[in-house]
């Protein structure tokens, strides 16, 4: 699937993370935040905020198997914030813009975005439907020419330095799969508001924070596409959403690998290296084994989903898949540093706090369990 460009494109993303964003990690994990439109700006100067977006924006138009090996390469960043957020911009707040939008609205929004010069967040979850999609509460009721949009938003990746949310919110009374939108809010209009920056578990150079709708009005020219197709547009979204996270997982879990590698091969117990337990050497293979496992499904989906199949399926498997091995990996691979391996800024501690949200956003794995339950035909029935 790789090719000379592909390598080549991996190569600029490797310098990149190794000169811009590893040096400054440590300062913006304590900090809580990133510096995103200072590095969003050097991304979109090399090209790397469009990978797959329309030329006729400003973006390379390349097929997705380049954004597969700049989600591989980003992951290898010493941290999960800076990633998650940079995937955002990429692949969770502008798919659908760029694919449905109008090109008034993509002059407007994605240019800018592939360009480094606006930050975008997607306003999906709140805080009674998060999982539960269609369950969200937030409205947006026609006035005139415009939308008035009352609700709030939850757990908003970017929130605080975003210049434009990518927001799912109901504009009619319809059936709770057609009465959703799309809809481009900037984060300058009049209404809206945020808390403070959430105090999370792990990602912590990515900011996030709640944001609060209080009739926040918006022009209808910026619903994206078809008016009551948002929900249907957002699960096309979170295809992508869901590969490039699993993606972005290999690199980072194989750096927890052979970090673990190096300190238990230095590390002595008993009169041996540890590494030397066979108990030891033995679960590295394995979990080896198993990422190269998560990259075949990820290579195999990004294919499909190349020549324009329905990845639901898979895409939904590498969601689970991945997630599932960034506890595993991290757990175990923890577990051989002994006492370093519960220190704050040990890297694997690190990956132990970050990575563990991999199985709880884009989809819960529960979340993923029923889509591939149903497309197996296997659900319960109910009543």
């Amino acid at each position: 699937m790789f090719t000379q460009e592909h390598q080549q494109l991996r190569q600029t993303v490797r310098q990149f993370v190794t000169t811009e964003i590893n040096p400054h990690v440590a300062q913006w994990e304590r900090q809580g935040h990133f510096p995103a439109k200072t590095v969003f700006k050097k991304l979109g100067q090399l090209g790397l905020l469009g990978i797959t977006k329309p030329q006729a924006f400003g973006g390379l138009g390349l097929d997705y198997s380049y954004q597969i090996a700049f989600a591989e390469e980003i992951g290898a960043a010493h941290c999960g914030g800076v990633p998650l957020s940079i995937g955002v911009q990429t692949d969770m707040a502008t798919p659908a813009l760029a694919r449905f939008g109008s090109d008034a609205l993509r002059d407007q929004f994605l240019a800018p975005a592939i360009a480094g010069e606006m930050v975008a967040a997607i306003g999906v979850s709140e805080p009674g439907a998060g999982s539960d999609v269609a369950a969200i509460k937030t409205q947006a009721r026609k006035d005139g020419g415009d939308y008035v949009i009352n609700g709030s938003k939850m757990w908003i990746t970017n929130a605080t330095q975003a210049d434009f949310i990518c927001l799912l919110a109901n504009t009619s009374d319809d059936a709770v799969h057609k009465n959703k939108s799309l809809i481009i809010v900037p984060t300058n209009a009049p209404g809206i508001s945020f808390s403070d920056k959430l105090d999370k578990l792990g990602m912590r150079s990515s900011d996030t924070a709640q944001v609060f709708f209080d009739d926040v009005r918006v022009p209808q020219s910026y619903c994206i596409g078809q008016e009551g197709a948002g929900f249907t547009m957002q699960m096309l979204q979170f295809q992508e959403e869901r590969l490039f996270g699993a993606a972005m997982c290999i690199k980072s879990l194989e750096n927890c690998i052979t970090q673990t590698i190096d300190y238990t091969r230095d590390r002595t117990a008993f009169g041996q290296s540890v590494l030397d337990n066979q108990v030891v050497h033995f679960r590295l293979a394995e979990l080896q084994t198993e990422l190269e496992c998560l990259r075949a499904l990820v290579y195999q989906a990004t294919n499909s989903y190349i020549r324009g199949e329905d990845v639901t399926t898979l895409a939904s498997m590498a969601k689970l898949k991945g997630g599932r091995l960034c506890r595993e990996i991290t757990d175990s691979c923890l577990q051989y540093w002994g006492g370093m391996g519960f220190m704050w800024d040990n890297p694997v501690s690190r990956a132990y706090r970050d990575q563990r949200l991999c199985s709880i956003g884009g989809g819960a794995d529960e979340v993923v369990l029923g889509i591939i339950c149903k497309k197996m035909g296997i659900l319960p029935k109910r009543g």
